[in-house]
């Protein structure tokens, strides 16, 4: 598709277009929702009060909101409430029909979030991260004048979920120092006493994770919803905390064959069942699993993504979905639309083909979308980024928009993605950032050699992760590469090790396999900074000031150094943290990136 000078291009209709998250639901008040939408033009909270089809706005701020979550009861809205972005604040709250915001829980200090859960009974515990007192988790029981601490250590960790009686609390902890692979305990909060632990890592040669996915929905029961790694996957087991008994769940797909790619859970409303989701390849489904009967159900969803399930009371999912080709809504398993965001929908894009591709390391999956016209096309490789996530076969406008402007885009599920086992993601570790760049390169070499891009119109792009590769790629890789568009980035590894946020220095250090004193060597290695004075491409860089997970300092310092050396680069920097929850501003971004390219590539290249 053209610009067109009188109209709204494609591109920035998706953009515009509001959108929905899945909507959340309050135990006690199955009618009582909340939901993050755009329709005002930032992210914001919805309460939705599904009786009367009435929708609120619950937050209104200049850098937007999207951490909510419902008491049991549906009375309270709680929201975290940090400055412009930077994700350091505390717990807010406004009675669901509107009202004035309260601090939810007075006496828990302004930090960074490590989890929150709020009890049927009352019960509050608050988890929250700091640079010096690691995590510390607040619990406040009904009645009382205020908080208490009921954990707190040095490594990263979280709340993993309350029981539904308020007695029992469990913990998803790293204090073994891998924060790759959590373990978790279960406290007894009548005294405070470890009730339990699970620990796949603590002297094992190949560790593997557990992660807390709920207590059972029903008071006494001490069955705590487990996902763990024991087949070098995702799978879920049933873990009575009391009785130390553990129920591995057997799931087999149609033809009796365990299921390849990661599988997740979370119990239904009546605790007799559970809903399973399968994440393979890029897309998911969903099924439904008695755990009387040991049945295994296939619900009805359509190819593509689901990007977040839930089921209700009356027996229905409800659930998330896209493509690359349609946008997102809100399904139910009953074949209605439940939520739809206000206006029209926005412009469909192009679906993504499958392509595998021999590396270093093992086939990797890569999806290719192509544009009208014969290749070789100028073509952007777009960065996911995580590093231990994945792009997957769902709608984002950002790709749609190369697209419209006549590129290929293709996304690359490097080593450390999700996904695709175990294994491929814990190859991420020691030469972080090489490994992946190994991956995006043997796709690279494939995207030339079959015709799709065009070797001399070649973007490397992405955020965050991807934007930290990106300047890596430029620097490891010179050649492979026309320009490059890295927003969020890593720049200078050291510097951003130094002031990032607490849970990203426990990742990092899993990944590197020590501190920067530890290893410097491996961390000189995997800094843009240290392969700098290679970069040939021009390059876009955009940051946000307030952004505790790249920090800003890191950026200029690589910055600083493109300017030393007399490269072409330009910095584009904005008020809020680790991206924007403005439309405007994130269409902003977009046009300023799409004009770069058009100064620096070939005349005529871009649409």
């Amino acid at each position: 598709m053209n610009e067109q000078t009188n109209a709204v291009p494609a591109w920035e209709q998706r953009f515009r277009a509001a959108r929905v998250s899945l909507p959340d639901w309050a135990d006690e008040a199955p009618d009582r929702a909340l939901y993050v939408s755009n329709a005002t033009g930032t992210y914001e909270v919805y309460a939705w009060d599904r009786s009367t089809d009435e929708h609120r706005r619950v937050t209104d701020r200049p850098n937007g909101t999207t951490d909510a979550e419902l008491s049991p009861d549906g009375q309270w809205i709680w929201w975290f409430d940090d400055t412009d972005g930077d994700e350091f604040g505390v717990w807010r709250r406004q009675p669901f029909a509107g009202g004035p915001d309260e601090e939810a829980v007075p006496g828990v200090p302004a930090a960074y979030s490590a989890g929150l859960a709020l009890g049927h009974d009352g019960t509050v515990v608050v988890g929250t991260s700091t640079d010096d007192e690691g995590t510390t988790l607040y619990l406040r029981r009904p009645g009382a004048a205020g908080p208490e601490v009921v954990y707190r250590h040095a490594e990263y960790g979280g709340v993993g979920d309350l029981s539904h009686d308020g007695t029992l609390l469990a913990v998803d902890h790293t204090e073994h120092g891998d924060a790759m692979h959590s373990a978790i305990r279960v406290l007894r909060l009548a005294d405070g006493a470890a009730l339990a632990e699970l620990d796949e890592v603590t002297g094992r040669d190949e560790p593997r994770g557990v992660a807390c996915l709920g207590f059972a929905p029903v008071d006494g029961d001490p069955r705590l919803l487990v996902a763990h790694q024991r087949t070098g996957r995702w799978e879920p087991m049933l873990w009575d905390v009391e009785a130390g008994t553990e129920t591995e769940l057997v799931l087999r797909d149609e033809q009796g064959r365990p299921f390849p790619g990661d599988l997740s859970a979370q119990w239904r409303p009546d605790a007799r069942s559970l809903l399973i989701e399968h994440e393979y390849e890029a897309r998911s489904e969903l099924f439904s699993y008695d755990l009387d009967t040991a049945e295994l159900t296939r619900l009805d969803t359509p190819r593509g993504t689901v990007a977040g399930a839930t089921a209700r009371p009356d027996g229905t999912v409800e659930f998330l979905w896209s493509s690359a080709a349609e946008p997102s809504a809100v399904r139910s398993t009953s074949g209605a639309v439940v939520l739809r965001a206000p206006g029209p929908v926005p412009p469909g894009s192009v679906p993504v083909e499958d392509v595998w591709v021999d590396g270093p390391g093992g086939r990797v999956h890569a999806l290719v979308q192509r544009p009208a016209g014969e290749g070789p096309h100028p073509t952007v490789f777009e960065v996911h980024g995580g590093p231990t996530h994945h792009d997957s076969d769902s709608f984002a406008a950002g790709p749609a928009a190369w697209l419209d402007h006549g590129f290929a885009v293709v996304r690359v599920n490097y080593r450390g993605s999700t996904g695709y086992g175990q294994a491929w993601t814990d190859a991420l570790t020691e030469r972080v950032g090489l490994i992946e760049l190994e991956d995006i390169g043997a796709v690279r070499d494939w995207a030339v050699a079959s015709g799709l891009a065009d070797p001399d119109r070649l973007v490397l792009s992405g955020g965050s992760w991807g934007g930290y590769l990106t300047l890596l790629g430029l620097g490891t890789q010179p050649d492979y590469w026309t320009l490059g568009l890295a927003a969020v980035p890593v720049g200078d590894y050291l510097a951003a090790y130094e002031d990032e946020m607490e849970a990203l220095k426990s990742l990092d250090r899993t990944l590197f396999g020590g501190t920067p004193e530890e290893v410097p060597e491996r961390w000189r290695a995997s800094s843009p900074l240290t392969h700098v004075e290679r970069v040939k491409a021009p390059v876009y860089i955009s940051a946000g000031v307030n952004d505790p997970r790249c920090p800003i300092r890191q950026v200029d310092n690589y910055v600083r150094r493109l300017e030393e050396l007399g490269k072409v680069h330009e910095v584009y920097r904005y008020d809020a943290g680790h991206g924007s929850l403005v439309v405007d501003e994130r269409i902003k971004q977009l046009r300023l990136e799409i004009d770069f390219v058009r100064r620096h590539l070939a005349p005529g290249t871009v649409r």
